[in-house]
């Protein structure tokens, strides 16, 4: 197997920070794999990736030493198990508000005896090894997100599920759930991470969760250590915006914040 700068962090408890990519680009994912990331993760669910745009950016994090990530759009057996075999080592699945629904993501990305996953790793094995379907169960990291308040009112059954190594936080959906909006800033809602990093910590988890750059430092500091730094297109965004204002000599206000992470 190739290094996984992800299960290595896990293994010695340090912070894993992570990009994401939600524009189907092989060349961008290139770029990102090379810089030095823990993880570099294709986002299927609120990118603009298909299936046939995440193989190609597959191969071109292949070229680096990141953690090939994907989040795919659902908790189901087919793309879940497709990313897979097309060399992806770690899997975000959204909505994860159950034990039960935990259980069914950790088995749909495992093979037997521990799970279901169909044999037929196309392009992971040949990247990995020959032994790949011998060793994958021990390599790959099938991590639910915990992103309403049900999942959060279930969060033990969820950490207790036998294979989750990692969950990982939605903060906008989370703040939706809460009733308290997108980038909310209630103390509610520090109050609901808090519990959720203490409990990742009583059972033994890595707690994950999107953030931003002004963010991260308090992300980790409150016990995240899967923190994901920064998106390619809000990166372009600000760094455009900043040159423009600099061309201009005056301040050039953001018109595009938000969208999806």
């Amino acid at each position: 197997m190739r290094p996984n700068p992800l299960r290595d962090a896990f293994a010695n408890s340090t912070p894993a920070l992570g990009c994401w990519l939600s524009v189907p680009s092989s060349v961008t994912a290139e770029v990102a794999g090379k810089i030095g990331f823990d993880y570099v993760c294709i986002d299927m669910q609120h990118g603009l990736i298909d299936y046939s745009d995440v193989v190609p950016m597959l191969q071109g994090l292949s070229n680096g030493d990141s953690t090939a990530t994907v989040r795919v759009p659902w908790n189901e057996p087919g793309i879940i198990g497709k990313v897979l075999d097309a060399g992806a080592m770690a899997v975000i699945v959204p909505m994860v508000n159950t034990g039960d629904e935990a259980e069914a993501a950790i088995s749909r990305g495992m093979y037997a005896p521990r799970g279901a996953r169909s044999s037929g790793p196309v392009r992971a094995q040949p990247l990995e090894g020959p032994d790949y379907a011998e060793v994958a169960n021990d390599h790959v990291s099938i991590i639910p997100m915990v992103e309403t308040v049900e999942a959060v009112e279930n969060i033990d059954a969820i950490l207790s599920t036998d294979g989750v190594q990692a969950i990982y936080v939605g903060p906008m959906d989370l703040g939706v759930s809460m009733g308290l909006g997108r980038g909310t800033t209630d103390p509610s809602f520090f109050d609901a991470l808090d519990h959720i990093a203490e409990r990742c910590k009583a059972h033994g988890v890595v707690a994950g969760i999107h953030a931003a750059p002004d963010t991260t430092a308090d992300r980790i500091e409150r016990g995240y250590n899967m923190v994901t730094m920064h998106a390619e297109l809000a990166a372009m965004r600000l760094t455009l915006i900043d040159t423009l204002s600099l061309g201009r000599g005056s301040v050039v206000e953001d018109q595009g914040a938000g969208g999806g992470y």
